[in-house]
């Protein structure tokens, strides 16, 4: 069992890269750059995401966003959203690595723009062309375990299961089924999408996760320096409380103070008769009143 200070200290290892930060964060929807830098230096993330097609991949060092970014030591996660099918998602990654954004990219695969949910066989496909291309690919996918453990072997990086849909807020909807992908992953399994508050990032790590990825939880929150500094810290309470070990649940009460020892009556002075003024009697018409009976109004 790991301690509260290996929890601590223990790094997050993608495509060889050793990353002290678990939280990914996305770029998009702030209200403004500053604020967005200023929720970067309360979550500490080392690595964000962002869609290729609303980079300018012309001038990346003049693009509205990462020109802010620039001067940090960051990793780029790339993403393609807007694709949807492999063939468009590998142009889009590497139009990214042409660009000069590393060979990071995230797969995002949607076919259906109501629910941005991904398109199973076509993520699949795209994370076997692009890892044999030698990206290092972090595919968005469903919480289906049976889909995570195909990308990992064709090639993925880590594994991205979605709580719930992109930008809902819903929060983990199938914990166990999370909870098979974790028990099972041989890479690490990054929570992206749905999230929808501290309680979540904690969820996630009670669940074993190695990272969540948030974006629209804390760029749309009412404070959200405040929010992307709750969920490192909530996510790493996660981990925390993973690691302590949680008592099993039960279906009945179970007290916490043993019964072996206590007395069978109270002690005395507590048993015994207490002196009680009759209501509108006077001094001298008190009468002793045991535990356990009745008081009559007079």
């Amino acid at each position: 069992m790991m301690t509260m200070e290996a929890v601590g200290k223990d790094r997050l290892v993608i495509g060889g890269k050793s990353l002290s930060s678990r939280l990914f964060l996305g770029t998009g929807r702030f209200p403004s750059p500053a604020v967005m830098q200023q929720a970067l230096d309360a979550c500490g993330a080392e690595v964000v995401t962002f869609a290729v097609r609303r980079v300018n991949l012309d001038g990346v060092e003049d693009d509205a966003v990462l020109q802010h970014l620039e001067d940090r030591p960051l990793t780029y996660l790339p993403n393609t959203s807007g694709a949807t099918n492999a063939a468009e998602a590998v142009r889009i990654a590497r139009l990214a690595r042409a660009a000069g954004l590393g060979d990071w990219i995230k797969v995002e695969i949607s076919a259906d723009p109501r629910t941005l949910l991904p398109d199973p066989i076509e993520t699949l496909r795209a994370t076997e062309l692009l890892a044999n291309e030698g990206f290092t690919v972090l595919p968005y996918t469903s919480d289906d375990p049976i889909l995570c453990r195909h990308l990992e072997d064709a090639g993925a990086a880590a594994v991205m299961p979605g709580g719930s849909p992109i930008g809902t807020g819903l929060g983990i909807l199938n914990a166990y089924n999370l909870g098979l992908i974790v028990e099972s992953a041989r890479v690490p399994v990054i929570v992206d999408a749905g999230l929808g508050s501290a309680a979540d990032a904690a969820q996630a790590g009670e669940l074993g996760a190695s990272g969540i990825l948030v974006n629209t939880p804390v760029a749309k929150a009412r404070d959200p320096i405040a929010m992307a500094r709750a969920m490192t810290l909530a996510f790493e309470a996660g981990r925390l409380s993973r690691a302590a070990g949680r008592i099993p649940k039960r279906p009945y009460a179970s007290a916490s103070s043993a019964a072996e020892g206590v007395p069978d009556a109270l002690p005395a002075g507590l048993g015994g008769e207490m002196r009680l003024a009759h209501p509108g009697a006077g001094a001298g018409n008190e009468r002793g009143i045991g535990i356990g009976d009745g008081v009559k109004g007079g």
